[in-house]
Parts: structure tokens; C-alpha cells; sequence
């Protein structure tokens, strides 16, 4: 049977830790203090590179805290006066030390006052940047750089007041309106933000006025406010009001509801809450009739369809009831056409013609309050239903009584 041997190991264990060597020293050799006549080299350059700061940031009137000056102490028993709240306090030079038995005393060195922040830097380095608090840009940390400054002369975002009394000029906000751009109430609310621009330049001023000729432009943040803005087509039934409740009956509004929305509705746009804000009627039908509704949020659709220059027409169907024996004679039914007053104004020229036996076809140009109603009344003829089919380009379909749907992009009335 073979045996293991195990030699002895000779001097040091193998198994004691190896010490770590010394670290080496930095640098082979130690800096050598500065003669009198370096020091007083580079203490007239760090005054050079002082007095060139304050002229770059002061010009060639510093103000007095920033300059040299020799301050002598007090005199015993006079105490120096206090300065003023809010002034700068002056640096208090260092007193002498009490010198040795045979030296002379060392004069007492005046003392500068500290440089701002943004000017302390070392000797040879240019000035640091300036660094702001938590919430400012600090490019120290490479996050963005300072904001530029504005001149007096730097009119490109200044906000101005255009035409304020020039003949001819309109109100920027009726001119907005009429250009389509958006209604008065939005105008009035995007120009004190900065949203509006005639010319290239800023108006933030209400009441500001413009030439026809002028160019106006609206900020992308409108933009983007105006394209949120929705519109609801409801298919309203009798007993409910166009506007506001009125008699104990229940506004149209009510029923917009996700419970109610058009399970076809193919707009693709999902509900909120916030659709229901400023939702207004562009357009009335009374407690009586039915038929296609327009609920918007949109300025410009309510001016396009109620505003007085509206070229928009609305088509009805209207189940009527001649009081007389017959038929409703021709003529009458050319006074329905045109030729007929309300309240003392004439009316637009209208298109109406027999659908049916007992049914008409009206288009108007105009809405006022009960028109075809009170045109029915004053040719003899009793309306036993009226229903709008059609505002524009844009059918009631097959949208139900009593639900609604958006008005899908890219339809228009």
C-alpha cells in the first residue's frame, strides 16, 4: 500500500495573507511654494480678470459695493454706523495681529467683497454659468440652456394692440367670426392666452381691432382645443324643449346619455362626461315636433347653422289638415312659397311641395319661432305633425326616436 508524504513548507506560511503593498505617492515630486514675485504676478491677473468681469456685466460704472477700497477701523469708542435695510453691507477688514518684540507690525490687508455667484471661479477657469433654483433650468447639469433675454426691440411674441381706432377696422374676435376661424365666445377666451395672431405678432388685449385685410392665425393649443369639442345629433320626440327646461318639461340635453347613444353610432368616438359641458342647441324644434336635432359644443357649427348670414337649409315633413272644403288651393300654396310676413318681416323664399296626400315638403333658409306652423295657419291649413328630416348634408337616417349619435369626422352639414 503506497503512502503520501507531505513535504514541510520553509519559511513563511503559504497560507498567511500576502500584505498589501504601500500605495504609491502622487505626483514624484513636491510642488515648490510660489516666489513673492509669482504671487504678486498672479494676484495682478485674478484683478485683471475682476475688473474685466465687472465691466462686461456693469460697464465702466460698477456699482460702489463692487469696487476696490481701503477701510480703515473705526476709531476706539465709536461704533461704525449700521447701513441701511436692504443696502449691501460693506466687508470688514481683518485687524492686525499684534506684532513680535523687533518686527514691525504688518499692515492690515483690505479685504475684497465676494463676487456673485456667477462670476467665482478658480484661477485660470473660465466663469462658471449661472445656476438656478430647483425649478429653473441649471446647465451646469446639462438639462437645457438659459432662456434668452428679451430687448425692447424683440417684437416677435410681444402682445400688441392693432387698429384700435383706425376706420374701417373691426373687432378681432367679430372678425375671427366671420372668417370662420371660431365664434366670438372662443375668440374672447383664446386672446388673453396668447392664442391669437394678427400679422405674425400676438394680440392678448380684448377689444383689439383689425383690417379686413389683415392675416389672423390661431396657436396649435386652439387648434387642439376646438378639435375636442363634439357634436350630438339627436332624433328628439315630443315633450321635450330645445333649450333650456321650461313648464316642467325636460330639456332635449337629457337624453344624452350612454344608455341612449345609437348602438350604430359609427363616429368612433367614446364618451365623456365632459361632452355634456356647454352642450347648446344649434337650432329649435318646439315641444311638439321631432325629428333631427343639433346639440354642439363648436362655435363655428352654431354660428354656420343660426347665424344670421346662414345659407344652411332644413327640410321637414309636415302632416297637414286643410280647414277648408278640398284641396289647399294653388295659390296658397305659392303663398307658402313666398310672399308670406311674420311679425311684420317677409319671409325667405321657401320650397314647398306635396309629398303625399296630407303631407308636405318644406325647405327653409330660415327658423323662426313656430315658422311653418304660423305659415300653415295663415293659408288655412291645421298641422297635425311636423318632423325635420335633414339639416345640410346631414340625414336623421335611421336614427331612432329618443337617441343620438355624434356627428361622425368628416361630415359636414
Amino acid at each position: 500500500m503506497a503512502t503520501l508524504k507531505l513535504k514541510k513548507t520553509t519559511g513563511k506560511s503559504a497560507t498567511a495573507p500576502a500584505k498589501p503593498d504601500r500605495a504609491p505617492l502622487r505626483g514624484s515630486s513636491v510642488q515648490k511654494r510660489p516666489t513673492l514675485a509669482q504671487a504678486q504676478a498672479h494676484r495682478a491677473e485674478r484683478e485683471a480678470r475682476y475688473q474685466e468681469q465687472l465691466r462686461q456685466r456693469f460697464g465702466d460704472e460698477p456699482p460702489a459695493q463692487f469696487k476696490r477700497r481701503d477701510e480703515s477701523p473705526a476709531p476706539t469708542g465709536e461704533r461704525p454706523a449700521r447701513p441701511a435695510r436692504g443696502e449691501p453691507t460693506a466687508p470688514q477688514a481683518r485687524p492686525a495681529h499684534p506684532a513680535p518684540q523687533g518686527r514691525p507690525a504688518r499692515e492690515a490687508r483690505p479685504s475684497r467683497p465676494p463676487l456673485p455667484p456667477a462670476q467665482r471661479s478658480a484661477p485660470g477657469r473660465p466663469p462658471a454659468p449661472p445656476r438656478s433654483g430647483p425649478s429653473g433650468p441649471n446647465t451646469a447639469f446639462g438639462s437645457r440652456p438659459p432662456a434668452r433675454p428679451r430687448f425692447e426691440d424683440d417684437e416677435d411674441d410681444a402682445p400688441s394692440v392693432v387698429h384700435a381706432e383706425k376706420p374701417g377696422s373691426l373687432r378681432l374676435s367679430k372678425r375671427m367670426s366671420e372668417l370662420g376661424i371660431a365664434s366670438r365666445r372662443e375668440a374672447d377666451e383664446w386672446i388673453p392666452k396668447g392664442w391669437v395672431r394678427v400679422d405674425d405678432k400676438v394680440v392678448k388685449e380684448l377689444g383689439s381691432r383689425v383690417m379686413p385685410d389683415q392675416r389672423i392665425t390661431i396657436d396649435a393649443a386652439a387648434r387642439h382645443q376646438q378639435a375636442q369639442r363634439v357634436t350630438v345629433l339627436v332624433h328628439k320626440p315630443v315633450g321635450y324643449v330645445s333649450g333650456q327646461a321650461e313648464d316642467g318639461y325636460e330639456p332635449a340635453s337629457v337624453l344624452v346619455t350612454p344608455e341612449n347613444q345609437w348602438r350604430e353610432d359609427r363616429s368612433g368616438i367614446r364618451y365623456l362626461p365632459t361632452h355634456l359641458r356647454n352642450l347648446a342647441p344649434a337650432g329649435r324644434l318646439d315641444i311638439d315636433s321631432v325629428g333631427l336635432l343639433v346639440l354642439t359644443q363648436d362655435g363655428r357649427i352654431a354660428k354656420q347653422l343660426i347665424g344670421e348670414d346662414s345659407e344652411v337649409d332644413k327640410e321637414y315633413l309636415v302632416r297637414v289638415k286643410f280647414k277648408g272644403e278640398g284641396r289647399l288651393p294653388d295659390a296658397d300654396l305659392a303663398l307658402l312659397r313666398h310672399g308670406l310676413e311674420l311679425d311684420g318681416e317677409p319671409l325667405r323664399e321657401a320650397l314647398v311641395e306635396w309629398a303625399n296626400d296630407d303631407q308636405l315638403r318644406f325647405v327653409l333658409r330660415e327658423g323662426k319661432k313656430r315658422q311653418i306652423r304660423r305659415m300653415c295657419e295663415a293659408v288655412g291649413l291645421e298641422v297635425l305633425g311636423l318632423k325635420r328630416v335633414r339639416i345640410g348634408r346631414v340625414m336623421l337616417g335611421d336614427l331612432p326616436a329618443g337617441q343620438w349619435r355624434y356627428l361622425r369626422p368628416g361630415e359636414v352639414f
